[in-house]
């Protein structure tokens, strides 16, 4: 059965873009090919179903011509150009993914995204926009932000999106969650034990922001039997003006707390150089998975840095990183590793930030979805978000010449009671020396410390 050059016209002009092609594919039989203007290079792809249930397909695809493709010259509404349009649930049985949540959607999505299968890509990402909201429970937002890395990778955009960088989302973020202070407050005890006796101490942090983590580290050594040490702090940072502010309130609150005290600025690892006397302590939290390692670049910044913090002797060398999977995974096993873990982590933002605040979107989409987008959109040197577990973390600072030193006790029961404030569903585990922070079933960070 055809329909007629003005019927034709007629459908097309009422159906949304993304289904257009449906009508080309009502124009072969089963087996035949679907044509795609954004397809593949030879602007095809293959429809997915097996010649074995082709009776009962092509009764649906006739049942779904018939509605789509009727003569409107004979019907009731003849001459207003309304055609009823077919309910998308026959489609997606065909397709075969037509009786899953949200999740099940995504997971369709990726992987046919992977096996470069655009028909179905179209379908799909059609269906998740009417499924997603940054308003909704956690995988709804989720889903938002990871359908938006979908599309990313599709126009190959990911590297341009959420380049700036928020500070009052980052402070209301650290204050909603435990994960910051977490990381913050065992890379403090890890430093202070090692340093529990040292008169001139120097500490050099790869990634200091804003530089609050190092107050109560500063008011504990103020309290130390005996006095405080002298304490210096070297902050990196890409342009120097912008750790001003950083040295201002440090410095403020150490002569507070009358604790003598340096702030230092630099721009490079490799000028680094310790003065005599100084019992040196570097702290890597939430910065070297940022690091390229030998899979992106023969230059393995990630294994460099550790062999060069190596070389200037520390006493001690604290580890805080997301417990994830995410660096030399493929497209979609990392789409699956990113969906679980990001999923924990927006239910737990859940608990303690209401769906209707106003700041919960804004936190969400600069403090967690440009990860996401970028784990999801970008390759290579593009992608900057290179998670890898601590398992993997443990083998690099051993290959590099460090010795483990376990966390200790002081610093996990303070965690603890950190973590009485939040929710009951948080977890805090010990394995090996190491500290992990969970939501639930699936850790989240971990940290550890090295001599």
């Amino acid at each position: 059965m055809q329909a007629s050059g003005d019927n034709r016209s007629i459908i097309t002009n009422v159906l949304t873009p993304q289904f257009e092609y449906q009508l080309q594919f009502l124009d072969h039989e089963i087996g035949s090919y679907c044509t795609l203007e954004s397809s593949s290079a030879n602007g095809s792809c293959t429809a997915m179903y097996s010649s074995q249930d082709g009776h009962d397909l092509k009764c649906k695809l006739r049942q779904l011509e018939s509605v789509m493709l009727e003569d409107t010259d004979s019907g009731e509404d003849a001459g207003n150009g309304v055609v009823e349009l077919p309910e998308i649930g026959i489609w997606k049985e065909i397709m075969g993914f037509g009786k899953g949540g949200l999740r099940e959607v995504l997971v369709a999505c990726a992987k046919a995204v992977s096996d470069n299968d655009l028909c179905s890509v179209e379908l799909l990402v059609s269906e998740l926009r009417q499924l997603v909201s940054v308003a909704g429970d956690p995988i709804q937002r989720l889903g938002a932000y990871m359908l938006e890395g979908l599309v990313a990778r599709l126009s190959y955009s990911g590297s341009t999106i959420y380049k700036s960088e928020y500070l009052v989302d980052t402070n209301v973020f650290y204050e909603i969650c435990p994960y910051f202070k977490f990381g913050y407050m065992s890379a403090n005890g890890a430093i202070a034990e090692a340093m529990k006796c040292e008169k001139r101490v120097h500490i050099v942090d790869l990634r200091i922001g804003q530089g609050s983590q190092w107050a109560p580290l500063i008011q504990a050594f103020a309290r130390r039997p005996g006095g405080p040490p002298h304490i210096r702090i070297t902050g990196f940072h890409d342009s120097p003006s912008g750790l001003r502010v950083v040295s201002k309130r440090l410095c403020k609150l150490a002569k507070a707390y009358n604790v003598p005290f340096e702030f230092n600025v630099e721009v490079g690892l490799e000028h680094f150089r310790a003065q005599p006397g100084e019992s040196l302590a570097v702290n890597f939290a939430y910065v070297l998975h940022q690091m390229p390692d030998e899979s992106v670049s023969t230059r393995n910044d990630r294994d460099r840095i550790l062999r060069l913090v190596k070389s200037m002797k520390p006493k001690v060398v604290t580890l805080v990183e997301q417990e994830s999977n995410t660096n030399t995974s493929p497209f979609y096993p990392r789409f699956l590793e990113a969906l679980d873990y990001y999923n924990a982590m927006f239910e737990s933002i859940d608990i303690t930030l209401p769906r209707e605040h106003k700041q919960r979107i804004s936190v969400e989409q600069h403090c967690l979805a440009r990860d996401v987008v970028n784990i999801i959109a970008c390759e290579g040197d593009e992608r900057v978000e290179r998670h890898e577990l601590l398992r993997k973390w443990k083998l690099r600072f051993s290959m590099a010449g460090f010795s483990p030193s376990p966390m200790s006790p002081v610093v996990n029961e303070t965690i603890k009671r950190l973590l009485k404030n939040y929710s009951e569903k948080y977890t805090l585990k010990e394995r090996d020396g190491a500290l992990y922070l969970g939501w639930m079933n699936r850790d989240l960070v971990a940290s550890c410390a090295w001599r």
